[in-house]
């Protein structure tokens, strides 16, 4: 009879502990636990919800114990289960917490929310397909859980099933249209896709929601990026900076924008940031090394290429951009092997079979160069438009050579056009606009046209012909001159330009969309010492920089850039000149094709088209090629030119 009153007695105590746990009192409601324990120290429920109380004041060690201790006295609660789970998994001790959801699940199948806590561990511990399949047994019992389908998306979208990660997101905005995170997931499902538009409106969409998203708002910058937005995605970048300065994948999205702008100086500070506050960043040690590449520096460059891999061994991406660094030091088996081992990751990796064509082309081995060199339509949206690759006989038949990337390629390249003619075929040469008046000038019998107008039986790039015709290093035509001025032109500009002394053209600069524009041109206050020589300089390039505006007003250079129309005029022009000195352009390759004597300026990693080690060239009898000794080192270029004017 006592002991049944002792526990009315206990009961009645815990009935108003617990009340008062439910009305926030906690102090109260300890006190009332603690004071059932010191009769009753094994008593489960006090022990349990004593427990919980610890959990509330983040006293996690104390409350772990108290749980554990209550379920060595009722291993079957389910509800311990549950909370001892629950607290485990906020303390990121996953593992400690899949084994109390899946006892709970032993005693509760049928719980949806253990099965979904179950889920959710599984996608903590990085066991993805287990969870995405754990998230499918929660479902099945709750089919409105907003939150499941939510999570369920995240952990498809980090196995990479776009398409389901989207369905799943898209259930969760439909049970609950103002879900901020699926909406945001949506978007990073969708950019996955490629569907960038549509993502850059789901993130649009969850930061009118909750405009203090910093996550939103700095997917937003990658959608845009790849929109080619790029001062927009910088902003989007910074307000997501602004709103939480220590995310380190902001920082690291930021310095990707900063690279495609071209100021890889501020890049490189933007990866140094995100390395400072999350130092086994691998894509930022990855994003780092290429702004240092950007900058010249590619030692630093292969440090930070082998701290990205140090962490992710197997990022075919790394071994593609790491074998760049390495062939702008010209260690070009090492490149190869560096583009290999991101082939044998990748096996249809565009950028490093790209790659890989460039360091074989400039190493002189032209034959398997000119097979992967077919890799570069990959890079391309529009793909090859080329029906002939050197299978079929021409005779009789008619064939498009077309021109596919910049002016000095056309020039350089349409060389070929007479041999297909001499194979039998009538050629039809399609070029850009401002190359097709002096392109008339290969040979009376073909038809040159504008890009784009031409149709016939075949056709083929013409940066395609040297592997169609079977070009070697020892086969490549190069005839003195193919290429002609018109003799009227020429005479005029004999006439117009100052006489009694030597007349140089000069172009110190290339188009600045070209990707390797920060290579190969220069500053033209770095040619400064030239103009001490007794010449008439006369300036080739039609568009000078901004920076070299106030260099060009203090020296003596002749402008005619109002003068010249198309490529027939500037042909003339160099015509009537006594030599032209070129970084690598498009001029450059005229005056090679027009015989006339060149001196191209490279630098220490050319283009693969000037090979390596050589100071002539097999495309351009007439050229003499002045290479930088070492990575940057212009000056010492300029020093050589001066030496060798005399």
């Amino acid at each position: 009879m006592a002991d049944a009153v002792d526990n009315e007695q206990l009961a009645a105590r815990l009935r108003e502990a617990v009340a008062q746990h439910r009305q926030g009192d906690l102090a109260q409601a300890l006190a009332g636990y603690d004071s059932i324990l010191a009769t009753a120290p094994d008593y489960f429920d006090a022990l349990h919800l004593k427990g919980v109380i610890a959990a509330q004041q983040k006293r996690h060690d104390e409350a772990v114990a108290l749980m554990r201790r209550a379920l060595s006295i009722k291993p079957d609660h389910a509800g311990a289960h549950g909370n001892l789970g629950g607290l485990l998994l906020r303390l990121g001790r996953a593992e400690e917490a899949l084994a109390c959801f899946d006892a709970l699940i032993a005693l509760q199948p049928e719980l949806a929310a253990a099965q979904g806590a179950r889920a959710n561990t599984l996608h903590m511990l990085g066991r993805l397909d287990q969870a995405v399949s754990a998230y499918d047994r929660a479902l099945a019992l709750n089919a409105d859980d907003t939150e499941g389908w939510y999570n369920r998306g995240n952990a498809l979208q980090a196995l990479g099933h776009a398409r389901e990660a989207l369905a799943s997101h898209d259930r969760a905005v439909a049970l609950r249209p103002d879900h901020v995170n699926a909406i945001y997931g949506q978007g990073n499902a969708l950019q996955m896709l490629g569907r960038h538009e549509e993502a850059l409106a789901r993130y649009d969409q969850a930061i009118a929601l909750r405009s203090d998203h910093a996550e939103a708002w700095s997917s937003r910058g990658n959608a845009l990026r790849r929109l080619g937005r790029l001062e927009d995605a910088l902003a989007s970048h910074d307000r997501s900076l602004a709103l939480k300065p220590d995310n380190a994948d902001a920082q690291y999205n930021r310095g990707t924008v900063l690279r495609a702008l071209g100021r890889p100086d501020e890049a490189l500070a933007s990866h140094d940031r995100a390395l400072a506050l999350k130092p086994d960043h691998p894509r930022a040690h990855g994003s780092r090394a290429n702004a240092l590449r950007d900058l010249g520096r590619f030692e630093e460059a292969l440090a930070s290429y082998q701290s990205a891999l140090a962490l992710m061994p197997d990022h075919a991406d790394t071994w593609s951009d790491r074998g760049t660094a390495l062939q702008g030091l010209l260690r070009l088996d090492e490149a190869l092997a560096s583009y290999e081992r991101a082939i044998a990751l990748d096996a249809r990796h565009v950028d490093a079979h790209w790659n890989r064509a460039t360091a074989l082309l400039l190493s002189g081995d032209l034959a398997r160069g000119w097979r992967e060199f077919e890799w570069r339509w990959r890079t391309m949206t529009k793909g090859r438009p080329g029906s002939w690759l050197g299978e079929a006989k021409l005779r009789g038949r008619s064939i498009v050579l077309r021109s596919e990337q910049g002016l000095g390629d056309t020039v350089q390249f349409a060389r070929y056009a007479p041999l297909v003619m001499a194979e039998g075929a009538r050629v039809i040469l399609s070029v850009q606009a401002p190359l097709r008046r002096l392109m008339a000038s290969l040979d009376p019998e073909i038809e040159v046209v504008a890009a784009g107008e031409a149709v016939a039986e075949l056709d083929c790039p013409l940066m395609s012909l040297p592997l169609a015709l079977g070009t070697t290093l020892d086969s490549i035509p190069a005839p003195p001159r193919y290429l002609a001025a018109e003799p009227d032109l020429v005479e005029a500009w004999r006439a117009r330009l100052p006489t009694g002394k030597r007349r140089i053209g000069l172009v110190w600069s290339g188009n600045p969309n070209h990707r390797n524009d920060r290579n190969r041109s220069l500053s033209l206050a770095t040619l400064a010492p030239l103009f001490e020589i007794d010449a008439h300089w006369i300036a080739l390039q039609k568009d000078v920089p901004a920076r070299d505006v106030a260099t060009l007003d203090r020296l003596s250079l002749i402008r005619v850039a109002d003068q010249l129309g198309d490529f027939a005029d500037t042909a003339a022009l160099i015509e009537a000149l006594d030599l032209v000195i070129a970084v690598d352009t498009s001029v450059a390759h005229l005056a090679g094709a027009l015989g006339k004597a060149v001196w191209i300026l490279l630098p220490f990693s050319p283009d693969w088209r000037w090979l390596t080690a050589r100071e002539d060239s097999p495309w351009y009898p007439s050229a003499r090629l002045l290479r930088q000794t070492t990575p940057g080192d212009w000056a010492g270029v300029v020093d050589r030119v001066v030496e060798a004017l005399g």
